[in-house]
């Protein structure tokens, strides 16, 4: 079945019927990043740099949470409930905007992903004055149910609760990375290119924006999903399913399946959270040809994936690229002692 091709501006438009609050510095920047691309060799590489959004160190989860938090708004809420592991970067740029929009943080970080040392991430949170409760509960079903139920006790208080909800709360966030999708393509042609193949690390709401953006815009680049945790479900048919619920929201016809949806496990490493060579080499590589820092648990394992590509050639010579920086430089703080291991295992 064929669907209309929107525009970048159509796109817009179709977003703008849903309640958006201004969080994000837009759009961010796109730049060519050449003598990183010199040391990988044989493609033209483009930095998206959404860890530019603004908001306490930015990232990814800004955008997500324009649409999420106008919508707690809307519905009259005046508690955010979330949750994720201690050093979670969509939690600090929660309780960021949870700040500048008044509105209280009520954050359960399960300390299963890493050491609960006040560092990076959750040092940011308590002093973004959001209050935080570790907890022992492991990331995915089990959390998603531990917020509801805080919810819910939080609403026969007599709150008003807005919580984490994989259901509606995924589609919502899709929607922003379908635009930033847009952005990329108008700022790559600005410069008279289209991008051969599309970088992001994403296993969820973010991976299902850029798809669906991609479907709208018929585009022909590829967009590689480079997943950052093993989910306990196909990720690719889950990914589809939260796009064409973004769909649905913008009004457009468009759908999804899961053929339409490239993910990569193959760059995770042994476990959520860990630090690989991979990824080790790459935040080495950028930070020391453009200083430009990537984050140990996301982005340095899609560049990972990215290098790997160009070195066996499934990225072409020649080839346009561009590579989507979600964010997560604070959690280079707490993962200090992984990444000196690593630097000086590479010294030795």
């Amino acid at each position: 079945m064929s669907f209309p091709v929107l525009t970048p501006a159509e796109l817009r438009q179709c977003a703008g019927r849903l309640p958006r609050v201004d969080l994000a510095h837009l759009p961010t920047p796109l730049e060519e990043v050449p003598r990183f691309a010199e040391q990988v060799g044989g493609a033209r590489i483009f930095l998206k740099r959404d860890d530019c959004t603004g908001l306490l160190f930015g990232g990814n989860k800004t955008r997500h949470n324009e649409f999420l938090l106008a919508d707690a708004l809307a519905r009259g809420c005046d508690l955010v409930v979330w949750g994720a592991g201690v050093q979670s970067n969509n939690c600090r740029q929660t309780a960021a905007a949870c700040a500048k929009l008044g509105l209280e943080c009520r954050l359960y970080l399960t300390r299963k992903t890493h050491n609960d040392d006040v560092q990076g991430n959750l040092l940011l949170d308590h002093l973004m004055g959001a209050k935080v409760e570790i907890i022992d509960v492991a990331m995915g079903p089990e959390l998603d149910d531990y917020l509801l139920a805080r919810a819910e006790d939080f609403r026969r208080a007599g709150r008003k609760p807005f919580v984490w909800d994989r259901v509606t709360g995924r589609p919502l966030a899709a929607v922003s990375y379908a635009l930033c999708l847009a952005e990329i393509a108008e700022e790559m042609r600005e410069q008279e290119l289209e991008p051969d193949a599309i970088y992001i690390s994403a296993a969820g709401a973010t991976g299902a924006g850029m798809s669906l953006g991609r479907v709208l815009m018929g585009m022909r680049s590829r967009v590689r999903l480079i997943c950052p945790i093993r989910w306990p479900w196909d990720v690719a048919e889950d990914m589809a399913e939260v796009a064409n619920q973004a769909a649905k929201l913008l009004g457009v016809p468009h759908r999804l399946t899961a053929r339409d949806i490239e993910a990569s496990e193959d760059y995770i490493g042994p476990c959520y959270g860990q630090v690989t060579t991979q990824g080790w080499e790459a935040i080495n590589l950028l930070a020391r040809s453009e200083g430009i820092l990537l984050d140990p648990v996301y982005t340095s394992k899609a560049m990972a994936a990215l290098i790997h590509d160009v070195r066996q050639q499934r990225v072409a010579p020649g080839d346009v690229v561009v590579f989507v920086h979600t964010g997560g430089t604070p959690a280079v703080f707490a993962y200090r002692d992984e990444l000196l291991a690593f630097q000086q295992g590479r010294a030795g």
